[in-house]
């Protein structure tokens, strides 16, 4: 039998979730808040009536998408019902009724159409790339956040990335005092002047302070400074973006599809961070990136506390994804949990993710490490 045969007939006969906390490495500060000592996130397995089975990961954080409490209960009390025992094929079909049974939780959503892609791709013998439009890249250049409030650790991890070949970097600030993050620029322009600098500032910037904040760090200028107020403050991104002569990046203030008009006709930004945990799913994403560039804006694919499995999969959405040209930020399976969940090592080679060729993800979690995260 090939591996076609029988696939339309192919329907979901198990529905497993699992919710895990996995220990990190350190602490790290964001402008909107911090994480320390371990990360939560909820692991979802389909199996396929011939036993094959697809994974997808949802991965919130509490002060930016929402709580794992809530992306459990939307994957097992309010999404289980509308997914078992329909086709595996139908995959938009079933991911439109899913949203329609419970508002937000876009993590969870993402995971349910993670899982799908990942079984229908194994199902066919095809990568999840080509179910999204086939690949258009090969590697992703990868970006790894500096974010640690104690900097002589984030130098100790620059050394270790110049040695992996990691060429980019963004420094999360707005976390503390003004002349700390100036102090780690001139650092980093001074001890590392190949890197590719970005910054963020996590929504962390008053409206009183970012004007001037803003300003500063642009005279370093960074690739890219990212989403200095809170996600509401669309007048204010505006008239930064009309002052400063860098790029300036929506992450926060754009979840969906109509954030994205939005911020296109208010010109809030020159670029948008995509992240397939806060849009809902790997097409969104896609749709997302595509407005931005029919704009001529620019696009990225961020992350949020990820592990391998969330990774694997904004990976092949970013493959199918022209519009994504500023690389990707999938460096915490390998650079800041203490230990992944993947069978194998997420795969970053000379300073890229490269995107894997193998049936669905390409990469299936080791189930031991899954239990002995598991936490309920």
């Amino acid at each position: 039998m090939t591996h076609m045969d029988g696939f339309a007939d192919e329907r979901i006969a198990g529905y497993k979730v699992w919710r895990l906390r996995l220990p990190v490495v350190s602490r790290r500060e964001h402008g909107i808040g911090a994480v320390d000592n371990a990360v939560e996130i909820l692991l979802l397995e389909l199996a396929s009536t011939s036993g094959l089975k697809g994974y997808g990961e949802a991965s919130p954080w509490s002060v930016f998408t929402g709580s794992a409490e809530a992306s459990q209960a939307a994957l097992e009390r309010y999404m289980r019902p509308v997914v078992e025992g329909r086709r595996v094929a139908d995959i938009a079909a079933i991911c439109a009724d899913a949203a329609r049974a419970v508002a937000h939780c876009t993590e969870a959503k993402a995971a349910l159409e993670s899982a799908l892609l990942d079984l229908a791709g194994r199902l066919a013998g095809v990568p999840v790339w080509a179910l999204l439009g086939g690949k258009c890249r090969d590697e992703i250049a990868l970006s790894v956040s500096l974010a640690d409030p104690d900097f002589d650790a984030d130098l100790r991890l620059l050394e270790r990335l110049r040695d992996d070949g990691v060429g980019i970097v963004k420094m999360k600030a707005g976390f503390r005092d003004h002349r700390f993050d100036i102090s780690r620029l001139e650092r980093l322009r001074r001890d590392w002047p190949e890197l590719d600098v970005r910054v963020d500032f996590n929504q962390g910037l008053t409206p009183g302070d970012a004007m001037q904040r803003v300003r500063d760090v642009a005279g370093f200028a960074p690739t890219f400074i990212e989403q200095p107020v809170t996600a509401d403050q669309f007048s204010l991104m505006a008239r930064i973006r009309e002052t400063i002569g860098v790029p300036l990046l929506a992450d926060e203030s754009v979840f969906s599809p109509t954030d994205m008009l939005r911020a296109v006709s208010e010109g809030i930004c020159d670029g948008v961070s995509v992240k397939i945990m806060k849009s809902g799913g790997l097409r969104r994403a896609q749709t997302i990136a595509e407005i931005a560039q029919a704009a001529g804006l620019t696009a990225y694919g961020g992350d949020m506390f990820e592990s391998g499995m969330a990774h694997l999969a904004g990976t092949h959405m970013i493959a199918a994804s022209p519009a994504i040209t500023l690389g990707c930020e999938f460096y915490q399976a390998r650079y800041y949990l203490a230990e992944d969940i993947l069978a194998e090592a997420f795969p970053i080679r000379g300073g890229k993710v490269a995107v894997p060729g193998g049936p669905g993800l390409g990469i299936v979690p080791d189930l031991d490490k899954v239990r002995r995260f598991a936490v309920v």
